[in-house]
């Protein structure tokens, strides 16, 4: 990579974070949506693939962890970790309900299903989308591009206007951070780090 190239890709990151002011007010409902879910007592089931998979795994592990400010663990799951599961469901039903059936085994009314892909057309994430929907779960999601067919389906989508697949995911993991830093707020306890 060329200093040119270097400097190419931190003037597209910056361009594309800039548009993503714009969306303020929808990231902060967002991360009002899984404060409210975790405080009523649900979860935060993630799923995404390639990429997207690593950064819901991110996410979850923050949640159950810890982001910036001792606060208890919070029940979140990444739907993209357990091997057997997924090569089991693969096997038997197809690959685009990888995620559904876990939705459907795991998830509760009141949950919240986030649904990360840069595309936004993932078959497995809308059919785990569609199957969300069906059984009283929040739906969210992190898009890029124009928001695919995710976009309609989810109850809160973030875009990330950009179709440049590294772009996305480093907005996606950024989005991911200040939703974190959001709950993390909400649950933190009196004596922080």
């Amino acid at each position: 990579m060329t200093h040119r190239s270097i400097t190419c890709h931190f003037d597209d990151h910056l361009q594309v974070v800039q548009t993503l002011f714009q969306q303020a007010n929808a990231i902060e409902s967002t991360g009002l949506v899984l404060v409210e879910a975790l405080q009523r007592g649900g979860k935060i089931l993630l799923c995404g693939n390639g990429g997207s998979a690593a950064d819901a795994q991110h996410i979850a592990a923050e949640m159950v962890g810890r982001f910036n400010h001792r606060r208890p663990g919070l029940p979140a799951l990444a739907l993209t970790t357990d091997t057997s599961v997924l090569t089991s469901v693969a096997n038997d039903f197809g690959y685009e309900h990888v995620f559904s059936r876990q939705v459907e085994a795991l998830g509760r009314e009141g949950d919240v299903l986030v649904g990360l892909s840069t595309s936004g057309n993932s078959r497995n994430v809308l059919a785990a989308m569609h199957r969300a929907r069906e059984m009283g779960l929040l739906t969210v999601a992190l898009l890029g591009g124009d928001g695919g067919a995710l976009k309609a389906v989810a109850g809160h989508a973030l875009v990330v206007p950009s179709n440049a697949t590294p772009i996305i995911q480093e907005c996606h993991i950024m989005l991911g951070h200040i939703l974190c830093g959001m709950v993390d707020e909400a649950f933190r306890d009196d004596v922080s780090r």
